[in-house]
């Protein structure tokens, strides 16, 4: 059973004029809880206060959100918390009034166990038919409309792939349904530009400072088919899952869970990133 609040108040339900609802208007960030406490909290609402700009979100009740989703995870040992923010109810149409008091959605869930241990294995991946459309505007925040993720996720059903990679309209992977991708080639560490679409993840910029920080060689910018294919060793990361190595794209290659990946693992398990609140737009 999914705990809920709605502005504050124990609720499972919202209006049928929410415009989140309505038009996708609105923002999420997903935390990890570990020991009552919000992992990587700092960077999760950097990014959503970025979200909140660029959505034109200007009435946001900051310390209330934040005692909320403090206090909300409090009691778990470990779970999921779920925050959203609508622009809240609003007449029909698509003008808005950035001026509204947004809607605050909390939701706990239990911590999501995965067959096998993937952390350690590795997983199997395949490429999405689906191709993310260009869109600076939204690029790097987690708005709420994730159709492209739900119809690349419809793309297969076998239990074995656990994750489908995504490309622009240049033909670059760009991200995973629901993870970043970082490659290892030629002893250098890339992960894609996130300047026209994805999701700038959190727990890509805690792999982004912690490689920098232990003089890891590292680059971002565009990765073709072919850089990912002639890579040495590729990882999907994002907050809840944490480093997973990918063992195998179909139809694309077969990759080593190799050094850099396993060396990374252990780096960002040992990292303190308390009230870090960096996060990496593109």
């Amino acid at each position: 059973m999914m705990d809920c609040l709605v502005d504050g108040k124990p609720a499972d339900t919202i209006p049928v004029d929410d415009r989140g609802l309505q038009y996708g208007d609105g923002l999420f960030e997903t935390f990890a809880i570990q020991s009552g406490e919000l992992q990587y909290a700092e960077r999760h609402f950097s990014r959503l206060a970025a979200g909140c700009e660029r959505l034109g979100f200007t009435a946001v009740d900051w310390p209330t959100l934040r005692s909320e989703a403090t206090a909300f995870a409090a009691g778990r040992q470990t779970g999921v918390l779920k925050l959203m923010l609508t622009r809240g109810s609003g007449r029909r149409g698509y003008t808005a009034d950035g001026a509204m008091p947004v809607r605050r959605i909390l939701s706990l869930s239990d911590f999501p166990e995965w067959q096998g241990v993937p952390s350690e294995q590795g997983i199997r991946t395949r490429l999405c038919q689906l191709q993310l459309a260009d869109q600076p505007r939204l690029a790097g925040i987690k708005h709420l409309n994730r159709l492209e993720q739900v119809l690349a996720r419809r793309e297969w059903q076998e239990e074995a792939i656990r994750e489908g990679l995504l490309c622009d309209t240049q033909g670059n992977i760009v991200e995973g349904t629901m993870s970043n991708l970082f490659a290892v080639r030629d002893g250098i560490l890339h992960t894609p530009r996130l300047e026209h679409c994805g999701v700038a993840g959190v727990m890509r910029a805690v792999i982004i400072d912690v490689a920098v920080q232990a003089g890891l060689p590292l680059e971002i910018s565009s990765l073709s088919r072919q850089d990912v294919q002639q890579a040495s060793e590729l990882f999907v990361c994002n907050s809840l899952i944490g480093l997973w190595p990918v063992i195998q794209i179909d139809d694309l290659g077969d990759y080593p869970a190799g050094p850099v990946t396993r060396r990374l693992q252990s780096l960002v398990q040992a990292h303190d990133d308390h009230n870090n609140d960096t996060w990496y737009a593109k």
